[in-house]
């Protein structure tokens, strides 16, 4: 018999981005954010363009973390008209999210901020 994998639910919201950028002269258009787990399922934010510098997405996710999971990952995306363009990620530990004794408190809300990076690791 196969072993059944127990994961957890993490409730995310994925709240804004600054200063967000194609490269070092133009702004970011038609940018969203893939949230993942490591492992195939993943959750997607709608298209914001900046206002004010800001990007604003304010969408809440339920999403499933296998228990083999060690970090969350949020993926910035950029679509552009020949296809998507990774602008920046931010792979945060599971750690920062859950205490000690490996659960997340439901009865405070926490609240992150992070920095992109592209895919080579720089800012």
């Amino acid at each position: 018999m196969e072993a059944k994998s127990h994961s957890q639910t993490l409730e995310i919201t994925v709240m804004s981005g600054e200063n967000i950028s194609v490269d070092q002269s133009s702004v970011a258009a038609n940018v969203y954010v893939v949230v993942g787990a490591e492992s195939l399922n993943s959750c997607t934010t709608k298209m914001v363009n900046e206002d004010g510098g800001v990007h604003a997405w304010n969408e809440t996710f339920l999403l499933d973390v296998p228990s083999y999971a060690r970090s969350v990952t949020f993926e910035v995306q950029c679509k552009k008209y020949k296809g998507v363009r990774p602008i920046g990620v931010a792979r945060i530990a599971l750690s920062d999210f859950l205490g000690g004794n490996n659960v997340v408190s439901e009865s405070v809300p926490q609240m992150y901020c992070y920095g992109l990076r592209n895919w080579e690791g720089r800012q």
